[in-house]
């Protein structure tokens, strides 16, 4: 899915609706934006969209009722790792 406006037109944008509905807004999706080589990396992207997936399906919600704590996950994950090291 494409968006106008963006600056780069190699850039995607991920989408993602828990319980998706002809009526859904804007603020029942969650956006993973500027996926491209010079952006976010496609590998650091597909972690996100797990996590984001995996919370929706656990939490039955997405959108602004979902915030996107991926990082925080994956910095407590390596700070564990380099403390057990």
């Amino acid at each position: 899915m494409s968006q106008r406006g963006l600056s780069s037109p190699d850039s995607l944008g991920i989408y993602l609706t828990y319980s998706p509905k002809i009526d859904c807004s804007d603020s029942d999706r969650n956006c993973i934006s500027n996926v491209r080589p010079e952006g976010l990396q496609y590998t650091a992207a597909a972690k996100k969209l797990i996590w984001l997936a995996k919370e929706a399906t656990n939490l039955q919600i997405s959108g602004v009722a979902l915030k996107d704590e991926s990082d925080v996950q994956e910095i407590c994950v390596q700070s564990l790792s380099s403390m057990l090291a």
